[in-house]
C-alpha cells in the first residue's frame, strides 16, 4: 500500500482588503516600536528604589514597556501608524 500524497491548491492572490490589513498591521507594529523606545528614553518601567522587584523587575521591564506601546499604537498611538499606512497605501498604486 503506498501513503498518500497529500494535494495542495493553488493559493488565490490576496485580496485587497487584505494587503491593506497587513499594511495597517505593519504600521501598528512601527508604531509601537517607536513608541516603546520613547518610553525607555523616559525611563518607564524603570525598577523603583523601595520595594520594587530587583533584577527581575529590570530583566522584565521592556516586556512591559512592549505591551503597554503595542496597546498604545492599537488605540490610535500619536498617529504616526496612520500617517505610515496612508504612505504605504499610496505607494502601493504607485
Amino acid at each position: 500500500m503506498r501513503p498518500e500524497i497529500p494535494v495542495t491548491m493553488p493559493q488565490a492572490p490576496p485580496r485587497r482588503n487584505d494587503n491593506a490589513r497587513q499594511l495597517r498591521d505593519a504600521a501598528i507594529a512601527l508604531e509601537a516600536q517607536f513608541l516603546s523606545e520613547m518610553l525607555e528614553a523616559a525611563r518607564f518601567g524603570e525598577p523603583r528604589d523601595s520595594f520594587g522587584g530587583g533584577t527581575s523587575e529590570a530583566q522584565f521591564a521592556s516586556f512591559l514597556r512592549d505591551a503597554h506601546a503595542r496597546e498604545l499604537a492599537e488605540r490610535g498611538g500619536i498617529g504616526l501608524a496612520e500617517q505610515i499606512f496612508e504612505t504605504m497605501k499610496d505607494r502601493m498604486h504607485d
